[in-house]
């Protein structure tokens, strides 16, 4: 069953890369469970719809986000940290949380699991956007198809 709007964030390990570049295990309910924060997921990192259309619209309006009170932007997929990392760097994203949902944990508490097996990608996230205020989910938009709309920045934006 999938996350809802008023349930608590799952609390769930995954890892960030850190100063030194190594991967840590942090706890989803740390890292998301304290203010405003928004939270997207994307299929896989390096992906063309989330490398040229999701990613860049967050990057883009940090100080906007910041400007609705947004205290933290946090990105999660089905990736290592390591790949994470280096998608972070090569969008410019230095100020959002890069979480590595590397055995799927996360995405399968949170009940939005896509099966792109038949693309050669395995077990993966679907898109989604969250608004996350003091660990309870106050908004989650779900893509249904193969693109970036709802989830999108400009949505999120229109929601704060």
């Amino acid at each position: 069953m999938a996350v809802s709007v008023g349930d608590n964030i799952p609390d769930i390990e995954v890892r960030v890369l850190n100063d030194e570049g190594a991967p840590t295990p942090v706890q989803t309910g740390d890292v998301l469970g304290t203010g405003k924060v928004v939270l997207f997921a994307v299929p896989g990192a390096f992906t063309p719809g989330c490398s040229k259309v999701h990613m860049p619209g967050f990057v883009q309006n940090e100080a906007e986000l910041a400007a609705k009170g947004v205290d933290k932007v946090a990105c999660i997929s089905v990736n290592d940290a390591w790949v994470m990392g280096a998608w972070a760097a090569e969008q410019g994203a230095k100020d959002i949380m890069m979480l590595a949902d590397g055995n799927g944990e996360f995405t399968e508490a949170m009940g939005l699991v896509m099966d792109g097996s038949g693309f050669g990608l395995g077990t993966r996230s679907r898109r989604y956007a969250a608004i996350i205020e003091d660990g309870v989910v106050t908004s989650l938009d779900v893509e249904e198809g193969g693109g970036v709309d709802v989830s999108s920045c400009e949505m999120v934006i229109s929601k704060l």
